[in-house]
């Protein structure tokens, strides 16, 4: 449901705030927290962050991380995984627009 959500309301484009390193930015879903939301997440993860309404990268570790896990702020829904390097989104600063749309196979 989280994937299909964000998916009808694309293209979103939005200024990208980082947290560690995750990159997060409001956008104009708002869903609940899914029964499976994950307080720990994989590198590449795709998450939706219920209480800001927000879409998070995940590329490393965050403020709240312990050791080499990557810890959101707060439990998100996992909806989708980053193609490839996700370590690549290191290099975007703060502030940077972020626009995600839809690309079909």
């Amino acid at each position: 449901p989280t994937a299909d959500a964000i998916w009808k309301a694309l293209p979103i484009t939005a200024r990208g705030n980082t947290w560690g390193d995750e990159i997060y930015f409001g956008i104009p879903v708002h869903l609940p927290e899914a029964d499976d939301a994950q307080e720990i997440v994989a590198l590449g993860d795709l998450g939706y962050w219920p209480p800001g309404h927000a879409l998070c990268i995940f590329f490393g570790r965050t403020p709240m991380s312990r050791g080499n896990e990557i810890r959101p702020a707060s439990a998100v829904n996992v909806w989708g995984k980053v193609d490839g390097d996700a370590t690549v989104f290191k290099r975007v600063p703060g502030g940077s627009t972020v626009i995600v749309e839809r690309v079909e196979d």
